[in-house]
Parts: structure tokens; C-alpha cells; sequence
């Protein structure tokens, strides 16, 4: 049994160890509040993949954050591919995968299964997950309501492989106006009625540009751009469009990210006021980026 004066020590220590916490918390939080102010009515589009798709603590803080920036008055876009899911399903119904150019060459039976996982698993589930917490989203493709019209992906010679060619945002406005996530899987077809399966990368930066998103969040493998791959402390965690540009001329961004930072690229020459590209593998890192001075990953902005 501990003495009165040890009782009254640890208690004492315990008051002070509550303190600490609450004073992070309440520093937080008020670190947090012009930020909210800031983004209350505005769109950020949010690019859903990588790990975090794949672990389960990391889709719990991910939907968690999604459904936090729709409740403090945000309008938040989700977008998603679902590639490893993909080749799951390839692999059990023994359809096998060819690449070219970093690029899945897409028959009609791959495209099935891209389709059955993409609008009728991955979408779902994502769905699932954030209405549980509370928040309304919808699962859309690029199908519905025409949302994006698709095109074949260079001279066509990746099969069913697309790209953006027009995107209809009065899909997407009176969803947001009347409080739903909108969750859109990457799947889109031609006028012609055909079927594509589209980088959802690319997706996400065309919609964001097309309903004058204020952010773009790119959530990756990877801690954002660095100057030095093999140098975390070389991340540039701010840059403005015509740098970014520079560093993929210089082939300082490069391989996997070069395409994501074009992604960003064309969005902000669109009109989206910031691009991020994120690490997912960080819990909570979309709240960590948008509500907190520092941030944790790359920010592309157009000026300033």
C-alpha cells in the first residue's frame, strides 16, 4: 500500500501527466480552427490508394478524417483505383496480367473483372466505411450521369486502358450541396458506349480542375517529393508549379512519381489552388496536411 505521500506524489504526477495531454490537445485544436474556417464550403478532391487502402488501421483513419472534414463543413471528393484488389481477382479466375510501358493491357475479360471490383467491391466498401462513422457518401463511377467520358489511352494499344476527356461536374455539385461524399471509382465509358479503365491519379486531377476544387490530396507509398530518393530529410514540403516543372525536367522527380506530379501539374494550371502529394502509410495524414501548420508531405501551389 502506497504512503499518503506517495499516493499524494503519484497523483500529483498523474494531474500533471493529464495536463501535458490536454494542453496537445487544446494546442492542436487551436492550431486547427483557421484552417477549418478556411476550408468550410470548399472542395478537396482526395485520391484514395496505397497502403492505405490495403491495411486496416489505415482505412479506419482515413474514413475517419474523410468524415471529420465533411462534418466541420468541407467537401471533401474521394476518388479510387484499386490495383492490388485487381490482381487478386485476375490471379483467382487465372486471367493473366500483361504490362506494357508500366501499363496493364486490358482485354474485355480484364476489363470485367476491373469493373465487378472497382464499382461493385472497392466502392462499395469504401462507402461502407464512411458511412459507418456517421457521414453520407454515394458510390458513383465515371459512368453514372455521364460523369467523365472517356477516350483510348495513347495510339489504343493498351486495349481498355482510357483517359479523361471531358468530365461533367453537374453529376457531382447537388450531391455536395446537399452534404454527401461523393466516392467515384476510376471506370468511365466513350461515347460510343465503350468501357475504360482509367489511372485514378489522372481521374482525380481532371475532376478536381473541373469542380474548382481548392485542393487536390494525393495520398501515396511515399513521404512526397525528394530532392534525393534515397535522402528522407530532402523532402520539399512546399513548391510552387513552375519548380515542380523544373524538377521532372532535371529527372529529379522521376519513375512513379513523375506521373503523379504531372497529375498535380495539370491541376493547378486548371485552376486547383493546391496539390499535395501525401503519405497514406501515416495515420491521420490527411488531417495532418490540411489542418496543421507544418503538414507532412509535398505542396504544389500555383504562386505564392
Amino acid at each position: 500500500m502506497l504512503s499518503n505521500n506517495s499516493q499524494s506524489e503519484k497523483i500529483n504526477s498523474d494531474s500533471i501527466h493529464h495536463d501535458k495531454n490536454d494542453a496537445i490537445r487544446v494546442s492542436v485544436l487551436s492550431e486547427a480552427l483557421p484552417y477549418i474556417q478556411k476550408f468550410a464550403g470548399r472542395r478537396i478532391v482526395i485520391k484514395y490508394g496505397g497502403s492505405a487502402m490495403s491495411e486496416e488501421s489505415l482505412k479506419e483513419a482515413v474514413f475517419r478524417d474523410i468524415a471529420l472534414l465533411s462534418s466541420v463543413g468541407a467537401q471533401p471528393v474521394v476518388v479510387h483505383g484499386g490495383g492490388p484488389e485487381i490482381n487478386q481477382w485476375l490471379s483467382k479466375l487465372q486471367i493473366t496480367s500483361k504490362f506494357r510501358d508500366g501499363l496493364r493491357v486490358t482485354d474485355s475479360a480484364t476489363m470485367d473483372v476491373v469493373q465487378m471490383v472497382l464499382i461493385g467491391r472497392v466502392n462499395k466498401q469504401i462507402v461502407n466505411g464512411i458511412n459507418k462513422l456517421g457521414a453520407s457518401s454515394v458510390g458513383l463511377c465515371g459512368i453514372d450521369g455521364g460523369l467523365i467520358e472517356a477516350r483510348p489511352w495513347g495510339d489504343g494499344s493498351h486495349g481498355l486502358v482510357g483517359e479523361v476527356s471531358r468530365v461533367n461536374p453537374d453529376v457531382i455539385y447537388p450531391l455536395l450541396s446537399r452534404g454527401y461524399i461523393p466516392v467515384i471509382s476510376s471506370v468511365a465509358a466513350s461515347t460510343d458506349g465503350t468501357t475504360y479503365n482509367i489511372n485514378a491519379d489522372t481521374v482525380a486531377g481532371e475532376i478536381a480542375a473541373a469542380i474548382d476544387a481548392e485542393k487536390l490530396i494525393l495520398l501515396t507509398d511515399t513521404l512526397g517529393i525528394l530532392k534525393d530518393q534515397q535522402d528522407p530529410s530532402s523532402l520539399v514540403q512546399k513548391i510552387k508549379l513552375q519548380e515542380a516543372r523544373s524538377l521532372i525536367e532535371e529527372g529529379i522527380v522521376q519513375g512513379g512519381m513523375k506521373p503523379k506530379a504531372e497529375c498535380c501539374i495539370r491541376a493547378l494550371a486548371q485552376g486547383v489552388t493546391a496539390a499535395h502529394i501525401v503519405d497514406g502509410r501515416i495515420s491521420h495524414a490527411l488531417l495532418l496536411e490540411v489542418f496543421t501548420d507544418r503538414g507532412i508531405g509535398t505542396m504544389i501551389v500555383s504562386r505564392g
